[in-house]
């Protein structure tokens, strides 16, 4: 069925592209925001991404690699917005999927500390480990997802383990520095 309505927005068919979209903008929303970490940024850079894949639809050779390609328009929209807007970052504390019981003081800690590593990491980095932990994506799908080669991703995927590894470390470094300055 959603090839037909591919098919459809693909050629002008605006009711076939908005039904495309109603199953699948809330997951987008939920991509953009854990990339970009800040919701106003994410709004603004799916509607972006969503002007750019209706204006080129009919550019899509393969209609069942629909989502695919909208994820890439998406994630090239996030890493475009985050670089425009690096000098104005800020960070929103995201609502937790799952929500926690009271006496799990530790995950609720655990999850703030990657939260404030995952901040500080580029947005490319912030991409590729979205695609993979939060989509589930192996890295040829995200090679794919984002038009490069997969030893790149497998690259980009070292490199941004390693930056948020040392994010946690330096976080851990200061909280004890600062700790044993009380």
């Amino acid at each position: 069925m959603d090839r037909e309505l591919v098919i459809s927005a693909q050629r002008g068919d605006q009711v076939a592209f908005i039904d495309l979209l109603r199953g699948r903008v809330d997951r987008l929303f939920a991509i953009a925001r854990r990339i970009l970490h800040d919701v106003d940024r994410a709004e603004d850079a799916l509607q972006d991404a969503l002007v750019i894949a209706w204006r080129d639809l009919p550019d899509l050779r393969d209609p069942d690699r629909f989502d695919y390609w909208l994820q890439r328009v998406l994630a090239n929209m996030c890493i475009e917005h985050a670089r425009r807007d690096r000098r104005r970052y800020t960070m929103q504390v995201l609502r937790v999927e799952d929500e926690a019981a009271p006496d799990e003081l530790m995950g609720i800690i655990d999850r703030d500390v990657v939260d404030r590593a995952f901040s500080r990491l580029k947005a490319e980095e912030r991409t590729v480990l979205t695609l993979r932990y939060y989509l589930g994506y192996e890295p040829a799908v995200i090679a794919e997802v984002l038009g490069v080669p997969s030893g790149t991703i497998r690259s980009r995927l070292h490199h941004a383990h390693r930056a948020m590894r040392a994010a946690i470390e330096a976080d851990a470094r200061a909280a004890t520095v600062g700790g044993n300055a009380s």
